[in-house]
């Protein structure tokens, strides 16, 4: 449609396109409505804000690399003031955020600060990775059911319900690089073996399908500070569990049985010592050693069983045990003393005869102790459940 032209001097105005009403003017000079600022557009355009200046406020508020957001923080007011944005307080907070950054930065520094917060960090991540945070005596499951290959996280289970395997005792590697899965294997093995007598101290009491096994730290979780070692006991069958706790110390028996079980390890630490080789005549002069390792321990025992002044009730059998271990000495130190093969072995039959386990039951059953001689090898108290650890009773975590 035309639009007609604005009226001149000498041309009558425009028709108006609204009506008119009695005393009102036939037409509005400036149209019924005051115009537009901003041309045709109805609505203001916002003056932008500076980009720069929400980057040093971000990092500022972050303490986040506090250097590069107060240099952010004076570019964006530079930039403010030469293109109008908006802006200006947040390039300002932004600038006294990061300084104050640079101010703590700096008091970390120079007073270690930051060293301790590191050191912090690395201590919350091997606790985090190492081993799940087991503690001594708990009982858990695996995802898997095995105590074998890689886990990835256990759950923690009541220890008299059924379950995967019982922490007994946990270590700390030496620090330094990572020594390598065949050795953290060894160290694991040696020492858990080693540490399982002080939680299960009555060996007749772990059953005998319960073993040695161990959760041991990774290459990658060695990087974050995990070098925790822990012990546990579990099913030597990859498909059985263990119900029940096997722990038995300090926490659980009473005086008279700590006392006769640990005049008992005297002679079980012994026994194990044995040479290498199995036969005398292959090695006399270790076995010879080995018996005399045996006759001091009998008598460190049968000193433990003598300083006890054990109850009325059990005093009559360990009475009895003691004159064995004393007949057993003498049996022993003729042994270690032997000058052949033969006689060697006729004060070693003896004195193994008067350490058979069978003629300790009574004295267990007075002291309320486990009566079911375990099988093992040498035939003193030495016994232990399960036996031998294999080659594959780890798993890494």
């Amino acid at each position: 449609m035309a639009i007609p032209p604005p009226p001149g001097p000498d041309q009558p105005p425009a028709p108006s396109p609204y009506p008119s009403y009695p005393g009102q003017p036939h037409h509005y000079p400036q149209g019924p409505y005051a115009p537009w600022p901003q041309g045709y557009s109805p609505y203001n355009r916002p003056t932008p804000v500076n980009g720069v200046a929400i980057a040093s406020l971000v990092l500022g508020i972050l303490c986040f690399l506090p250097a590069l957001g107060l240099v952010l923080g004076i570019v964006a007011l530079a930039q403010i003031r030469r293109k109008g944005e908006r802006g200006k307080g947040m390039a300002i907070a932004g600038s006294v955020l990061s300084t104050v950054g640079l101010a703590l930065w700096a008091l970390l520094l120079g007073t270690n600060g930051l060293s301790d917060a590191w050191d912090g960090f690395k201590e919350a991540a091997r606790e985090e990775n190492s081993t799940f945070s087991l503690a001594k005596g708990d009982c858990f499951d695996t995802l898997d059911g095995s105590l074998e290959g890689l886990a990835y996280d256990v759950d923690t289970v009541p220890c008299s319900v059924a379950h995967d395997g019982e922490v007994f005792a946990s270590f700390q590697l030496p620090s330094g690089a990572y020594p390598g899965d065949d050795r953290v294997t060894e160290l694991a093995d040696d020492k858990c073996y080693a540490l399982q007598d002080s939680y299960a101290m009555d060996t007749w009491a772990v059953p005998g399908d319960a073993d040695v096994y161990y959760l041991t730290p990774t290459r990658q979780s060695w990087r974050l500070g995990d070098h925790e070692v822990t012990c546990v006991f579990g099913n030597v069958d990859a498909q059985g569990t263990l119900t029940g706790s096997l722990r038995n110390d300090a926490t659980t028996l009473d005086a008279d049985q700590l006392a006769y079980l640990k005049a008992a390890h005297a002679l079980n630490a012994a026994m194990d010592t044995a040479p290498g080789e199995e036969y005398v005549e292959d090695d006399l002069p270790g076995h010879k050693e080995w018996a005399q390792r045996v006759t001091d321990a009998l008598d460190e025992q049968t000193l433990l069983l003598t300083e006890h002044r054990f109850a009325a009730a059990a005093s009559p059998s360990v009475t009895a045990v003691v004159k064995d271990l004393r007949s057993a000495r003498e049996e022993w130190a003729k042994a270690a003393d032997a000058t052949d093969v033969d006689t060697f072995y006729d004060h070693y039959d003896t004195g193994t005869d008067l350490l058979d386990a069978d003629r300790t039951v009574t004295a267990r059953k007075a002291l309320g102790l486990a009566t079911t001689p375990p099988s093992y090898e040498q035939g003193s108290e030495s016994g232990g459940g399960g036996g031998g650890g294999g080659e594959d009773t780890g798993i890494e975590v």
